[in-house]
């Protein structure tokens, strides 16, 4: 059986290195054919917005436009509705794909069996 890896982002342009780290994780293992949830929260729930994503940068790091459709293609990318609605973020705002669900859905996800929970 695979584990699962759920990564939370909790940083956006605020903390854009570890921001980056969370995204280059996921897209990572995605990459490796791990079943990957991604979640924005905080600062983070911003790149999920349509246009966002470009214009974060990071010397020496793969540009969020290039990672998260990776993350899109094999596994999920989700924004926490409490981010969400503190934002007046709705989902016709965000990149065709991402979700948003609620704290419920997350512990489900979290305390899954064979799951591995990262918090950046």
């Amino acid at each position: 059986m695979t584990r699962s890896l759920v990564v939370k982002a909790t940083a956006g342009a605020d903390d854009p290195e570890r921001c980056s780290q969370a995204f280059t994780v996921a897209a990572a293992a995605v990459a490796a054919g791990v079943p990957v949830s991604m979640w924005l929260t905080g600062e983070a729930a911003w790149l999920a917005v349509s246009g966002r994503a470009e214009s974060f940068s990071l010397p020496h790091a793969t540009p969020l436009v290039e990672l998260i459709p990776l993350i899109l293609a094999s596994g999920s990318l989700v924004v926490c509705q409490q981010c969400a609605a503190r934002r007046d973020l709705e989902l016709a705002d965000l990149i065709p794909g991402v979700g948003i669900s609620g704290a419920t859905a997350f512990v489900a996800e979290v305390t899954a069996p064979d799951t591995q929970a990262l918090v950046y």
